[in-house]
């Protein structure tokens, strides 16, 4: 796998809103509560599940429950997708988890 510095900056932009919740809006259903301290530690990043290294996409084992998280890329409005997801001043970001049966 090929790290673009692009692809660096989006990977620590990830990484801080999943960590510190810092950084766009994370959304969770509530059978999922429980599992957000899990998702914060998450380093089990690999090609075959973080092919781009965004690190945008996880998922865990809680309590028996299959779960997964997401971050989407929005422009500051909302409205659409982000013209680029490296650059903090242009991109909102937002955090889904979500029980695999939900999905």
């Amino acid at each position: 796998m090929t790290t673009t510095p692009k692809t660096a900056a989006i990977a620590l932009l990830n990484d801080v809103l999943r960590t510190t919740g810092q950084g766009g809006r994370i959304m969770i259903t509530s059978g999922v509560q429980a599992a957000v301290t899990v998702m914060r530690t998450y380093t089990d990043f690999s090609p075959d599940n973080d092919p781009y290294g965004e690190h945008d996409c996880g998922f865990l084992e809680v309590r028996g429950e299959k779960l997964m998280f997401k971050v989407d890329y929005y422009d500051r409005s909302y409205r659409g997708g982000s013209e680029d997801p490296s650059n903090p001043l242009l991109t909102n970001r937002v955090l889904t988890m979500l029980l695999m049966e939900e999905y």
